[in-house]
């Protein structure tokens, strides 16, 4: 038993409230309730110090012993009244910003020195450079290289997950862009001290060598020299700026990664930029046609539409950031900082009238020859670029967007480029979380629809070693239809070949509920049954891995049956009635793979995370149309990775008002995940009110000293049946 002492500010009063650990978050409500008169379902608790949220037990330990208590109605009013300080203080602020811009410019020109052309020194390689992007033979080259198909199938599924089964072709365009900045983040390898040619172990630089002329042929720009730490062998890295040659070596630092990658961008049609920052990185902009604007990429994070990374997550001083395209240059450094004054105090290279000029004058060296037409177009989206830049030069940061330090090269490497941020352990990610819809009924119809298989196993008697062997066919169908061809997925069942094989083929009766769950039918061609799609082959595509994890869940619970029978036709083994379509909202996540709906996307390969997760944080789930279900059971699986970011202690709570009040359904302490996509099972003992939200308070995790994460791979929640129906 812990007690706690807290003042309590409340209408201007301050009350003096004791606190007793063990009684739990609620009682501290009822204990406010009964000195203020605010009913616990309209109380806001915030901590003085920190104006942070105060929602559960373990917000508590983190805070003072000071709080204010505000009543929901109270806090819209204070609400506006703070919109309004704020628009006030925003004013202030972008007068503030202003003047300090027109205080550097005016100190520009006694600080630049006297141009010499080093800017345009700087610059004018990357033009040649671009034009490398051009040739066909170097587009076809980096094409070959990509599983287009797996990509295309990919981007049309992460599309299907969010509800689109219908895209666009500006939506299908933008979804595999980014596709291919995921693929390309995998299959390219950072350099920073390259391993020795003979023995593979770790080497020490020697300098710089003379370029040979294989390696000239490729633009080498200049031959690192490294001495093997065990063998006497000497290796060599060469820094090619060839593209054609990078597709081939796939390494290399941030200059190779975003030359390489800007290659691949205009391989596959994209309006594509290389982006120099005078700082010392190289990145990639493409031009999205869905978000009708240019678009931050940084292949070496796996980074997409974040341009304040460098600053903000990095801690970069920027000064110069420029736009090299086919068609001109552009100084792009106003989308990147939310500091311009800073910025231009740093910019002291040439004056600001100066390198417009330089700018200008290469732009048109670009576009000479380019008909007017084609000028008057450029001319109207380089006017539009430079509105669009103004106007979110002024724009408030998003501060629910946390923005991690450099993460590609070693940590020691981005300490001493002063690169790592603030936090080093930081990640992309979001503390302010949108309310996300699930699209995951596909989920619920496969599970259901492993009962009439099942039940035909029951009726036929089948010994669990036949079944065991049935579903081992099974899954192999399912596998070939994976690895087919996405958009023509076929295979093939002869009923002749064994025993186990003509028995699938009598229970196809059985299996259509599955197939029909995976959008897929069943044709007979000449003795043998194909099993090919019957509708859009992405629900195949988002339904298929659902599958592959339900059959190998299901198979290694049939294991651990005494025998198979209709008792036994139940949670873990069939897991029925699970609840589809409802929204998810989390106190964080991770972003793009640990977003809040991956806990119920039924696939074990994607996960929620909550980054600041490790001592506490929620997730809630909204049933679709305001519906209500007696919750009987839920299950929970262990994520890939890190077990010390597994939940230990939660707390399961329903609502039958979508959220503004909470009774308990379970409470669990002390839980281990002894392996990775482990599936523990938990039924509601005690009865509970229908409920059409559900919340998860998770308490700690496995260990909350090495870890501030929380991660879980996949949370299915059950209902009870309906008038003894399967829903």
């Amino acid at each position: 038993m812990v007690k706690r002492k807290f003042q309590v500010r409340h209408n201007g009063a301050t009350l003096d409230l004791d606190y007793d650990t063990n009684d739990g978050f609620e009682v501290l409500k009822i204990q406010l309730f009964s000195l203020t008169s605010v009913p616990p379902d309209q109380q806001k608790i915030l901590g003085v110090d920190d104006d942070r949220t105060v929602s559960t037990d373990s917000d508590l330990v983190d805070v003072s012993e000071k709080l204010r208590l505000v009543s929901i109605n109270e806090d819209h009013k204070e609400e506006k009244e703070e919109v309004e300080a704020e628009l006030l203080k925003s004013d202030e602020e972008l007068a503030r910003m202003l003047q300090a811009e027109e205080e550097a410019l005016f100190f520009q020109q006694y600080v630049v020195a006297e141009d010499n052309g080093q800017f345009e020194q700087r610059v004018r390689p990357y033009v040649d450079q671009v034009r490398l992007y051009e040739d066909p033979v170097r587009q076809e080259a980096a094409r070959k290289t990509v599983p287009v198909e797996e990509l295309e199938e990919k981007a049309l599924v992460s599309l299907a997950k969010e509800g689109n089964f219908s895209p666009s072709k500006a939506e299908q365009d933008h979804a595999f862009l980014l596709q291919l900045l995921f693929w390309f983040k995998q299959s390219f390898r950072w350099v920073h001290q390259p391993s020795c040619d003979g023995c593979g172990n770790q080497t020490t630089s020697q300098g710089m060598g003379v370029a040979l002329p294989s390696e000239i042929r490729f633009r080498v720009s200049r031959v690192e020299i490294y001495r093997c730490d065990f063998c006497p062998t000497i290796t060599r890295f060469p820094r090619y700026s060839d593209p054609l040659k990078l597709v081939e070596t796939r390494r290399g630092r941030c200059g190779e990664w975003a030359n390489c990658f800007t290659l691949y961008c205009r391989a596959f049609g994209f309006e594509s930029r290389l982006i120099i920052d005078f700082t010392d990185h190289v990145w990639t902009e493409c031009f999205s046609s869905f978000l009708g604007r240019w678009m931050h990429l940084d292949p070496c994070e796996g980074v997409y539409d974040k341009p304040l990374l460098y600053e903000k997550g990095w801690n970069k001083k920027l000064n110069y950031v420029i736009a090299i395209a086919k068609d001109g240059v552009c100084d792009v450094t106003k989308r990147y900082t939310r500091k311009w004054h800073e910025v231009l105090s740093r910019r002291n290279i040439t004056t600001e009238s100066a390198l417009s000029s330089i700018l200008n004058k290469i732009v048109q060296e670009c576009r000479r020859g380019f008909t007017p037409q084609v000028l008057s177009v450029l001319e109207d989206c380089n006017e539009k670029e430079r509105q669009a830049m103004e106007r979110d030069l002024h724009t408030t940061v998003d501060a629910s967007i946390s923005l991690p330090g450099r993460l590609s090269g070693g940590k020691e490497w981005c300490k001493l480029r002063l690169e790592i941020g603030s936090d080093e352990n930081c990640s992309l990610s979001c503390s302010s979380c949108p309310v996300r819809v699930c699209v995951d009924e596909h989920v619920t119809g496969l599970y259901n629809a492993f009962l009439p298989l099942f039940s035909h196993f029951v009726k036929e008697e089948l010994p669990k070693s036949k079944v065991l062997e049935v579903l081992g066919i099974v899954k192999g169908i399912l596998k070939d239809l994976q690895k087919s061809p996405f958009r023509t997925r076929m295979a093939s069942l002869d009923s002749g070949l064994n025993s186990s094989q003509s028995f699938v083929c009598q229970a196809l009766p059985s299996l259509y509920e599955l197939l029909n769950a995976l959008s897929l039918k069943k044709v007979d061609t000449d003795g043998k049954v194909d099993i090919c799609l019957a509708g859009n082959p992405v629900e195949t595509s988002i339904a298929l891995p659902v599958a592959l994890d339900a059959l190998d869940y299901t198979i290694r619970n049939l294991k651990n049956c005494e025998n198979l029978s209709e008792a036994s036709l139940s949670l873990p083994l069939l897991k029925l009635n699970r609840i589809h379509s409802g929204s998810a909202l989390a106190s964080g996540e991770e972003i793009p793979f640990g977003i809040a709906t991956s806990a119920f996307d039924g696939i074990r390969t994607t996960k929620w995370e909550e980054p600041n997760g490790a001592r506490g944080c929620w997730i809630i789930y909204k049933a679709s149309d305001n519906l209500k279900y007696k919750l009987v059971a839920y299950e929970l699986m262990s994520a890939n990775d890190a077990p010390e970011r597994d939940p230990m202690d939660w707390v399961l709570e329903g609502s039958d008002d979508a959220g503004s009040s909470w009774h308990l359904l379970d409470k669990q302490a002390s839980q281990i995940f002894d392996e990775r996509f482990q599936r523990w099972t938990y039924k509601i003992a005690s009865p509970s009110a229908p409920s059409n939200a559900f919340r998860f308070r998770f308490l700690a995790v496995r260990d909350v000293h090495s870890n501030s994460r929380l991660q879980i791979g996949s949370i299915d929640l059950y209902s009870e049946a309906i008038d003894g129906k399967n829903v």
